[in-house]
């Protein structure tokens, strides 16, 4: 199974409801254990970010605060909350398609496994090969928000 490609399925079904198109798998013995889209706007919670619907629901399910034999993949580079959210739940990697200049908490913008400090650091990959397909996706969001604004 593709699992970055049901990242960007979620990423739609989150821009049908009105959020940010990102979305997150989370993976486990090559089986997807948990699905999160972005809920911010939805459920009216700036937590809800797709990353950690995902985080909480595969919690759940596995009945343990730690993910560390999980995977994340996610549409979008990680914001600062999410990539430490996803490093307190000690997962394993984080896969992710496009780099987020702005918002991003990894690669381009705060950096925070750049620090010897954080208590877990998780293994980092971007699958450059969807980065467009999510970038355009984003673009489109924000171009059709601005059009209704």
């Amino acid at each position: 199974m593709d699992f970055m490609k049901q990242a960007l399925i979620l990423a739609r079904r989150a821009a049908e409801h009105g959020d940010v198109p990102i979305g997150a798998v989370i993976v486990r013995d090559g089986k997807i254990i948990a699905r999160g889209e972005n809920l911010v706007q939805k459920k009216l919670n700036p937590t809800l970010h797709a990353e950690i619907v995902a985080i909480n629901r595969a919690c759940k399910k596995l009945g343990q605060k730690f993910l560390d034999d999980c995977d994340i993949y996610v549409s979008l580079e990680p914001c600062a909350m999410c990539a430490t959210a996803i490093s307190f739940a000690r997962m394993r990697h984080i896969y992710f398609a496009a780099t987020d200049e702005k918002g991003g908490g990894i690669t381009s913008n705060a950096r925070i496994f750049e620090t010897d400090r954080h208590l877990w650091r998780p293994g980092v990959s971007q699958l450059s090969e969807y980065a467009d397909a999510s970038a355009q996706m984003l673009r489109d969001f924000f171009k059709q928000r601005r059009r209704k604004n």
